[in-house]
């Protein structure tokens, strides 16, 4: 995606050669505040903040219920930390915890529910994902509105992912596990270990600095990320080393490039006559070329005045078409190969069929939603 973003940027600037004011156009914020959100959240993971939900998973007595417990464990955490993060938080406990029971021939089936729980998940807040986040802060609306716009489709995905568990399940719906308390041994506590140290609490201070910062609009959020960042570099430098600067650095790319193909008249009009009143349609195809983070981007400059709402809906839904749709797909491939080697083909075949079945089912009710409630 980097190397995409790269050739795609220097291109653009052969189109339109670069002037002083591409610096300005850059949306700072959103990098910043994307900045701030990987670093605290890269403490999360290092500081296992949700090892004590985790724990939990001892006490599940039934297949179903465990299930539901890992695919909805992704689907509301992804709504504060991220898609990407959820599934790395749940996606390698869940495959321990169904090797250890002896339920490997479920777990193929289970990780495309997670997917699909962190794509459908996320998409309820501003900060669920990068390219909510970006809509977010480029649209100006507020975070009530957002919620407002992004509910229905939440709810109805939740109630959606509990058919496909049954679906799973429908010949023997209260099927017993055995677990060996030894395989999850790694999310207990060890002795004298408090949840609540000095880490752990600067980490969830920073985040809610973090979603004050993203909900408020605060002015003073150079101010914010400057004090996010001496943070980190006083208590705990080694996870600005940790950051993902290379989602960064695509983003950046991919605002010079935007930046710059807005500046050519004949480009510009092109894509405004291709993209306005069509958001829905062009945000799914064109996420399936260069996912749905950079297209968010892409298209932003050329949607009609009514059309934040569909572009919400095709880019919160493009991950559910193929693993290019949305990053936090390869990411959940990545996880399953590094325990399958080889088996790659396996996890894109039953990811393919889940997802694409879940987006067949609820593409149509979204158009129609989009045009009833906000004419688009």
């Amino acid at each position: 995606m980097l190397s995409v973003a790269l050739i795609a940027a220097l291109a653009s600037l052969f189109i339109t050669p670069p002037s002083s004011a591409l610096f300005f156009e850059i949306d700072w914020k959103t990098l910043a505040t994307l900045f701030m959100l990987l670093s605290v959240l890269e403490g999360f993971k290092q500081e296992n903040i949700f090892n004590p939900l985790l724990r939990k998973t001892g006490r599940i007595s039934k297949l179903k219920n465990l299930t539901c417990f890992f695919v909805y464990g992704v689907f509301f955490s992804s709504m504060f930390v991220t898609n990407d993060v959820s599934l790395i938080i749940f996606v390698p406990l869940t495959i321990i915890m169904f090797r250890a029971c002896g339920k490997e021939k479920y777990i193929l089936s289970v990780l495309a529910f997670e997917n699909i729980a962190a794509v459908r998940g996320s998409l309820l807040t501003p900060f669920g994902s990068p390219q909510n986040l970006f809509l977010f802060s480029q649209s100006g609306i507020s975070a009530g509105q957002f919620l407002k716009i992004m509910s229905p489709l939440c709810i109805f995905s939740f109630f959606l992912l509990y058919g496909f568990i049954s679906f799973l399940y429908r010949k023997n719906s209260t099927e017993e596990i055995c677990l060996n308390k030894n395989d999850f041994k790694m999310f207990n506590a060890s002795d004298g270990e408090k949840f609540w140290n000095k880490k752990r609490i600067l980490y969830i201070f920073l985040f809610v600095l973090i979603v004050f910062t993203i909900v408020s609009r605060t002015v003073f959020w150079p101010f914010v990320t400057i004090f996010v960042a001496a943070t980190l570099l006083i208590f705990d430098r080694k996870i600005l080393l940790k950051t993902d600067y290379v989602l960064l650095l695509t983003f950046l790319c991919f605002f010079i490039f935007s930046s710059s193909i807005c500046k050519n008249p004949a480009i510009a009009d092109f894509l405004k006559k291709v993209v306005a009143g069509h958001e829905y349609v062009c945000s799914i195809l064109l996420s399936q070329i260069i996912s749905n983070v950079p297209a968010a981007i892409v298209l932003w400059p050329f949607t009609d005045k009514n059309g934040l709402c569909a572009l919400l809906y095709g880019l919160d839904s493009a991950g559910l078409c193929s693993l290019i749709g949305s990053l936090a797909s390869v990411i959940n491939l990545r996880i399953y190969i590094k325990e399958f080697p080889g088996k790659s083909f396996d996890f894109i075949k039953t990811f393919t069929w889940i997802s694409l079945a879940f987006f067949a089912i609820v593409v149509l009710p979204q158009l129609f939603l989009l045009k009833i409630n906000f004419g688009a």
